[in-house]
């Protein structure tokens, strides 16, 4: 089974993500927020991980950043209100495979999913 880690400070969208993902066979953890994220992937492995951009305190860029430094082995979705072609840029240069704007539609979202996760 897949494993997926949500982090995002919206933990009523973690919440409903997590049993609509949980439905179709993933299995799912929830962070909200950046901050305990590099530690959790240090003691966990995860396939993928769905980032939110803007959170306080510790924001997406923040754990992009951390992920890279540590070159922890992670494929990445970045999944944000704030969509723009700049955010899109700059998380895909710090290794986010795809960038899905909220609100998103599960079907798209879940079509992205297991196409990153198919990646080598």
């Amino acid at each position: 089974m897949e494993s997926i880690l949500i982090v995002d400070d919206d933990i009523n969208l973690c919440n409903v993500l997590q049993e609509e993902l949980r439905e179709v066979g993933y299995e799912v953890d929830c962070v909200y927020g950046g901050k305990d994220v590099i530690n959790l992937l240090n003691q966990k492995i995860y396939d993928l991980l769905l980032l939110d951009l803007k959170m306080p305190g510790v924001d997406g860029f923040e754990v992009l950043k951390q992920i890279e430094e540590q070159n922890l082995q992670i494929k990445i979705i970045v999944l944000t209100a704030y969509a723009d072609v700049k955010s899109a840029i700059d998380s895909a240069k710090m290794g986010a495979s795809d960038f899905i704007s909220k609100p998103y539609d599960f079907d798209e979202l879940l079509i992205t999913i297991r196409k990153v996760l198919q990646r080598d």
